[in-house]
């Protein structure tokens, strides 16, 4: 038996030149020490993406940018069909970022889409390229008519050397960010920018047609939306109505009146909303006039929060948050002095140190100083 095994272990080795190429599918770290790498950021609702590979610096200070590690412009780089390749943006297989909407880099519209990422490196600007070609390795194929955009930024230099390249996003809002390649001494940022508002509607207008549409609280979520933003307010009334009188989904609450009042009153039609709150108000809970009262400071309307805080003090005497309510109320009207007499009497009811406690605390501190406390 043990002379079969030996005759058949070599004729397995011949016969199986698959089981080496499985070899080669083992899970290894990149070649040349370099570190594989991916960020994400969310810029508004739209999804960015990269992922890369990392070289370290290794002792080349002063020698990345203008030499063989970096080549300036585009270059023959002696393998693959391309005679004219930019820079990699990293190491090994080519850099790609995916966009899960359209977006404008550096003023430039963008459509969604996953992309090469290359730099044409220069000694005082880059030409950034998204490539249609986002599959191949390295830039040693890459084809200018595979271009889906090129734009051109200043590097920027840096005090300290960052040994490994990354990809870092700044400077963000709700519609831009600022992605940054940074290696060695230089960084190379570039502007995202993405209609934020417009993305986020017509991803309303997707999101209702499916379950989500099946809760009121998403349709009042989106008329919402539009009203502090200022847009769409003939499709956001229309959404307030359907989370209203929709058929099935349909509910009349607080959430839901307040909603549409809300719609109404940024159309203009005031006395509309009015009536609707007439009808929301006694639908509401303790929390949610409460929350109501502050909407309205926050919106100029202090006499008529002040009512509100006083109503939903009868309706729950003696307890924290309506006190806390009446507190703000009248400081908003500029009575400090009635505003501090409630927050005093909030104070026992507020709990351990911390918390609501401290809430209750910096609105004493900053009535008897004579400051509002909203």
């Amino acid at each position: 038996m043990k002379k079969i095994r030996f005759v058949l272990f070599p004729l397995l080795l011949l016969s199986a030149p698959r089981s080496y190429s499985q070899l080669t599918s083992l899970t290894l770290p990149p070649n040349g020490g370099n570190k594989r790498a991916m960020v994400s950021e969310v810029i508004g609702i739209t999804t960015v993406t990269i992922h890369y590979d990392r070289p370290g610096v290794k002792g080349r200070e002063g020698k990345i940018y203008g030499t063989n590690v970096v080549p300036y412009g585009f270059n023959d780089l002696g393998f693959g069909s391309s005679k004219q390749a930019p820079w990699r943006a990293g190491a090994n297989e080519n850099t790609t970022i995916e966009f899960s909407t359209d977006v404008k880099i550096e003023g430039k519209q963008l459509p969604s889409g996953k992309y090469g990422f290359f730099i044409a490196m220069g000694p005082d600007e880059a030409t950034i390229i998204f490539s249609k070609n986002y599959h191949s390795w390295g830039s040693f194929y890459y084809d200018p008519n595979d271009d889906a955009l090129r734009v051109k930024v200043k590097p920027v230099r840096l005090d300290q050397s960052v040994e490994w390249l990354r990809y870092d996003f700044t400077d963000q809002s709700d519609s831009t960010a600022t992605v940054a390649l940074s290696w060695e001494k230089l960084k190379i940022p570039f502007r995202v920018e993405v209609d934020y508002v417009n993305t986020q509607i017509q991803s309303f207008r997707n999101e209702l047609r499916y379950s989500q549409g099946l809760a009121p609280e998403a349709w009042v979520q989106a008329a919402q939306f539009c009203v502090d933003h200022d847009t769409n307010l003939a499709e956001a009334l229309a959404w307030a109505e359907n989370a209203i009188n929709g058929a099935v989904v349909g509910q009349k609450t607080f959430v839901t009146l307040s909603a549409k009042a809300a719609v109404l009153e940024k159309l203009g039609r005031q006395v509309e909303a009015d009536d609707i709150m007439k009808e929301a108000l006694p639908l509401g809970d303790l929390l949610q006039i409460h929350l109501y009262g502050r909407q309205l400071i926050a919106r100029g309307k202090k006499e008529k929060a002040l009512k509100i805080f006083k109503m939903n003090d009868q309706r729950h005497p003696n307890e924290l948050i309506p006190l806390v309510g009446l507190a703000r109320g009248y400081s908003a009207v500029g009575d400090f002095a009635t505003a501090l007499k409630y927050a005093k009497m909030a104070l026992p009811l507020s709990g351990r140190p911390g918390g609501q406690r401290a809430v209750v605390e910096a609105m004493i501190s900053q009535l008897e100083a004579g400051k509002d406390c909203n």
